[in-house]
């Protein structure tokens, strides 16, 4: 299961959805996280649809898209998300 964070470098929201995205790594290891800037991986940001920062996208072990929030999630929503790509 991987959740991909789309960020900006000087979006506050992104800075607490960091946070808390690193709160849900110490729940739940097996989690891979990765943050794109949307300013340096634009064409990704293109083709994921991303219309704002901060956007969380989960994929399952298909790497199909399960889960996906714009705006700061709460550690419930994360969690939720990521037992749905399981």
């Amino acid at each position: 299961m991987q959740l991909i964070l789309f960020s900006s470098a000087f979006c506050d929201p992104c800075i607490h959805t960091r946070a808390v995205l690193d709160e849900a790594s110490k729940l739940v290891p097996a989690a891979k996280i990765a943050d794109l800037d949307v300013a340096q991986n634009s064409a990704e940001a293109e083709r994921a649809g991303i219309r704002v920062t901060p956007t969380i996208v989960v994929l399952d072990g298909n790497d199909e898209e399960v889960f996906r929030a714009e705006g700061v999630p709460t550690l419930n929503q994360v969690l939720t998300a990521l037992a749905q790509a399981i």
